[in-house]
């Protein structure tokens, strides 16, 4: 079977930017003579210009930790008198676990509201420091600490790459099967999604292959294909192992709940329900909101539910369900970077169907010729939005966020593409007329390159037996 379309190797230049939020508290120093800090307050004391014995305090820094309006720390800028062995006390008022990791590898961890400390080595040249926490660096957990106002040139941690390379041993990657589940049975749900962290190979080619340390619900990306009606409840049970290095979260936007009770996050070893009644028929997403969530929906943390209106759908030959997002490539093993999905002009190195770049032309979708298909389809984004086409069809229904172009309407009106940005969805019907292949894009064609390509395969796919 011959490709329409051919995914080339394509060599990814990649600017990281690194997104720096400084907060600072005055100039961070103060005399082992001044008064207690009140609470919440960061600041750094010494007692002279000697180094000190080693291991042997000289003075005292506190930093903490907070996450409004961004994440980041109080100070981001200390300034000490004298290089030498510092008590450094680390406070977190935030609502997620953070860290204070010094260039040097020391690490100070705290749960929310918590402090501990640490004995530090500041350097004649400075040093930085940061939050080891994936993603809470890129966000603005970054800072310094400068002697006598120099210094800090130093990286708290390794530096980014410029770009990634493929790698030929990368394992192949999993197929993610496209067809829509069938309606649950009965009216109230019981669902269970635990949260993995692993390793997923989001590309495999001839070239190499990509793979990243994913967060997903399930252990799949995207998570599991929710079916419901207007009228059913659903209770999810979310579940954090105790192995997760992160707190987690989840945003069904399906429901009308508060944001801060059921869509709060529950940190490694938690669970907790989020109970919702399913109200408005539709395609919605779900995804983690924990913060960053740009990184925690851009690392695979979000899925799809499909709402059917109280008296079902018309029935149709085949049904798919089929999530359009980014892969920000991270380095090999390594989660997606938040850097290169912040920028303002993101371009991301794959835009994808359910998670893997190309799967759907390795794998074509197979129907019947003449069946009528029915596709749920969403825009998970997080940044781009989507032209969803289908080459060599036409919609002739389309309900896309609760406008219906529907079959047979006056004038007999059609759609040749459906629009989604981002958290979009939609229900799109077509027929396929004759044996062959019917590609299926993003009708933004310079990301059809970069991973948007299925294929749809009526009967033998041969349009001249």
């Amino acid at each position: 079977m011959g490709r329409l379309f051919v995914y080339g190797s394509a060599v990814v230049s990649v600017v990281l930017l690194s997104l720096i939020y400084i907060v600072v508290s005055g100039n961070g120093t103060a005399s082992p003579s001044a008064s207690p800090l009140p609470s919440g307050s960061a600041a750094a004391s010494s007692s002279g210009g000697a180094v000190g014995t080693p291991g042997v305090p000289v003075g005292t820094i506190e930093i903490a930790a907070h996450e409004s309006p961004s994440l980041g720390f109080d100070p981001a800028t200390v300034d000490v008198t004298a290089a030498g062995w510092y008590t450094v006390n680390f406070t977190n008022h935030g609502a997620l676990p953070h860290d204070l990791t010094f260039a040097d590898g020391t690490k100070i961890p705290a749960d929310p509201g918590q402090s501990d400390s640490a004995v530090v080595y500041i350097p004649e040249g400075g040093t930085t420091f940061l939050c080891s926490v994936p993603g809470h660096a890129d966000a603005g957990m970054t800072g310094t600490v400068t002697v006598n106002g120099a210094g800090g040139d130093s990286h708290g941690g390794p530096a980014p790459s410029a770009d990634v390379q493929p790698d030929l041993n990368a394992p192949d990657y999993t197929l993610y099967p496209a067809e829509a589940p069938p309606l649950m049975t009965g009216t109230v749900h019981d669902v269970t999604l635990t949260i993995e962290e692993k390793l997923m190979t989001v590309y495999k080619g001839t070239e190499g292959g990509y793979v990243q340390a994913v967060w997903t619900f399930n252990g799949t990306v995207p998570g599991p294909v929710l079916r419901v009606k207007v009228g059913d409840t659903i209770n999810v049970h979310l579940v954090n192992p105790a192995t997760s290095l992160l707190s987690h979260s989840i945003d069904f936007h399906a429901s009308q709940v508060a944001w801060n009770d059921e869509m709060t996050s529950i940190a490694p070893g938690e669970e907790k329900l989020y109970s919702f009644v399913a109200e408005y028929a539709g395609v919605w997403m779900y995804h983690c909101g924990t913060k960053p969530a740009l990184h925690h929906i851009a690392n695979g943390m979000y899925g799809m539910v499909i709402v059917e209106p109280a008296e079902g759908l018309p029935q149709v030959d085949k049904e798919f369900a089929i999530v359009q997002s980014e892969w920000y490539l991270g380095p090999q093993g390594e989660p997606a970077s938040l850097s290169k999905a912040s920028v303002g002009n993101p371009a991301p190195d794959f835009v994808v169907w359910n998670g893997v770049a190309n799967q759907y032309a390795d794998h074509p979708l197979q129907t019947a010729t003449g069946d009528r298909v029915r596709v749920f389809v969403l825009n998970a984004g997080p940044n781009i939005d989507s032209s969803f086409h289908v080459v060599g069809t036409i919609f002739s229904s389309v309900i896309k966020e609760g406008v219906h172009l529907s079959v047979g309407n006056e004038g007999n009106f059609g759609s040749q593409a459906v629009d989604l940005s981002p958290a979009q969805g939609a229900i799109i019907e077509f027929v396929m007329p004759e044996d062959g292949l019917y590609p299926m894009v993003t009708h933004a064609f310079n990301f059809v390159g970069r991973g948007a390509l299925g294929l749809f395969q009526a009967g033998d796919g041969d349009p001249l037996n």
